[in-house]
C-alpha cells in the first residue's frame, strides 16, 4: 500500500494532505523518515508513526455531520485561542478531520471522517460534487444578481461560476456550486457590490443537513447517505 493512502486511510488526513505530511518530514516507517511520494509500506509489518505517534488503521470508518455554528473556526487547535469544532466533539470522535472547511462567520453542514479515500472523492474538483448554500446579503436581491453569478465572475483562481441560483427571499439566495474555492461565495458577491450577512450549508453531495440538527449538535451518517 503507498504510504499516503495508508494516511489518509488510518483517519490522519485527505490524501493530498498526508501527501504534505510527508514531504514535511513528519512521517517515519520503521523509524526512517520518508519523504519519498508512492513510497510502499507493508501496513502488516511496517511500524509507520506521524508526529511522533504510531498510526495504525482504523477497524472500521465513522461518517458525522455538525451542524457547525457561527463563531467556530474549522481547525483542529488555533494559536490564536479561538474556539475550534473540535470543542464541539464528543470525545470518542475527536480522531476524525473535516472534509473541507466553513470559515468562522459561517455555519450548517460540516462532515467529519476517517475515511480518506471519501475526503478525496468529495474535494476533488474531477468529480464535480455539489455544495448548496443559504445566503443573506445585506441588499435586495435582483434577477441580474442570479444571471452573473450563473455567467461567473472573475477571482484570482479564474472564473468563478454557480451552477444553480434560486431567490429565496427578497435578501436570501439559494447557491449551488462545485467549486471549492476559499470564501468562495462571499468573495464573488463581494466583487459585485454585496456582503454578505449569513452563508449557511445545507448540502453536500446527495447529504443534506437534517433540519432538526440544531447548532453544535452531530449525528452519524452512512457512506450511502453521501455519495453513491
Amino acid at each position: 500500500m503507498r504510504l499516503h493512502k495508508f494516511l489518509a486511510g488510518a483517519g490522519l488526513a485527505s490524501r493530498r494532505a498526508a501527501e504534505g505530511i510527508i514531504s514535511a518530514g513528519k512521517v517515519k516507517v520503521n523509524g526512517e523518515i520518508v519523504r519519498t511520494m508512492g513510497f510502499q509500506i507493508d501496513p502488516t509489518k511496517d511500524d509507520i508513526t506521524a508526529y511522533g505517534k504510531k498510526v495504525t488503521l482504523p477497524e472500521g470508518k465513522i461518517y458525522l455531520i455538525m451542524n457547525k455554528p457561527v463563531g467556530y473556526i474549522t481547525t483542529k487547535s488555533d494559536p490564536q485561542g479561538r474556539p475550534t469544532v473540535f470543542s464541539l466533539l464528543p470525545k470518542c470522535y475527536q480522531t476524525l478531520f473535516p472534509v473541507g472547511r466553513l470559515d468562522r462567520d459561517s455555519e450548517g453542514l460540516l462532515l467529519f471522517t476517517n475515511d480518506g479515500e471519501l475526503a478525496q472523492r468529495l474535494l476533488h474538483p474531477r468529480y464535480q460534487h455539489e455544495k448548496e448554500y443559504m445566503v443573506q446579503v445585506d441588499g435586495a436581491v435582483t434577477t441580474t444578481l442570479a444571471k452573473t453569478l450563473l455567467i461567473g465572475v472573475k477571482l484570482s483562481e479564474g472564473l468563478a461560476r454557480a451552477d444553480k441560483v434560486v431567490v429565496h427571499k427578497p435578501d436570501t439566495l439559494r447557491i449551488v456550486i462545485h467549486q471549492g474555492w476559499k470564501r468562495q461565495i462571499r468573495r464573488m458577491l463581494k466583487s459585485l457590490g454585496y456582503d454578505t450577512l449569513m452563508l449557511k450549508r445545507v448540502r453536500l453531495g446527495r447529504l443534506q443537513l437534517p433540519v432538526r440538527l440544531q447548532p453544535g449538535e452531530v449525528k452519524e451518517v452512512k457512506k450511502g447517505d453521501i455519495i453513491v
